[in-house]
C-alpha cells in the first residue's frame, strides 16, 4: 500500500470513529453504586483542552483478575492482574479528539492495567515524534491512524486528551486500591 493510500485509510478511520463514537454515552453518567458491580473499582476523569475547548470525561471500571487476563493466568505480585472491564466516555470537541476517544474505548477494554499503561506510553511517543516514528499497527490497532497528527503540534493535544483522561482515571483506581481499608466499627 502506498503512503498516500495509507494516509487516506488513516483519515477514513478517524472520520468513521468521529461519526460513530464507540463507547460514547449519550446520557450523563449516573452515580455509581458499588452494589451493582461488586469488586469493580471505578474512576472518572474530566479533562479540557484549554487551547481549543475540547472536553472529555472518561469513566473506567477495573476488576482484579477478571476477563481474558485471568483466563490467561496473568498475575502480578498481588494475584491476578487488574483488567479494564468498563470504559465509557462523554465529550464534545473536534473530530480528532472524539475519534481518539472512540479508538481508545475499542482498544482498552479487556486489557490489563499494565498493558493499557504501556499502550498509552506508545501512543504518546508516536504523537510526540513529529512524524519520525512509524506506527506499529500490530500494537496500536486503529490508534495508528493518528500518526499523521504528530506532524501538527496543535492537534497533538486534541488526540491526547482522551488518553490523558484515561490515564488520570487509572491513577485514581491505583490510588484507591493502595489506600488502606477503613477500620471496621
Amino acid at each position: 500500500m502506498s503512503s498516500s493510500e495509507l494516509q487516506q485509510l488513516y483519515q477514513q478511520i478517524i472520520l468513521d470513529h468521529a461519526k460513530y463514537r464507540h463507547g460514547a454515552s449519550s446520557e450523563p453518567f449516573g452515580v455509581f453504586d458499588a452494589d451493582d458491580a461488586p469488586g469493580l473499582r471505578l474512576a472518572e476523569s474530566h479533562q479540557v483542552n484549554t487551547t481549543c475547548g475540547d472536553e472529555i470525561t472518561v469513566r473506567v471500571g477495573v476488576r482484579a483478575g477478571s476477563g481474558a487476563a485471568a483466563d490467561a493466568a496473568v498475575t502480578d505480585a498481588a494475584g491476578p492482574a487488574p483488567v479494564i472491564e468498563q470504559f465509557v466516555w462523554r465529550g464534545d470537541g473536534c473530530s480528532i479528539s472524539m475519534a481518539s476517544a472512540s479508538v481508545l474505548a475499542d482498544t482498552m477494554t479487556g486489557l490489563t492495567v499494565s498493558e493499557a499503561e504501556a499502550l498509552v506510553t506508545t501512543f504518546r511517543e508516536l504523537l510526540r515524534s513529529r512524524g519520525t516514528i512509524e506506527p506499529d499497527e500490530e500494537v496500536l490497532g486503529d490508534a495508528a491512524a493518528f500518526a499523521g497528527v504528530s506532524k501538527y503540534p496543535a492537534r497533538v493535544k486534541c488526540a491526547m486528551l482522551p488518553w490523558v483522561a484515561f490515564e488520570a482515571a487509572l491513577m485514581q483506581v491505583a490510588a484507591a486500591s493502595a489506600a488502606p481499608a477503613a477500620p471496621l466499627a
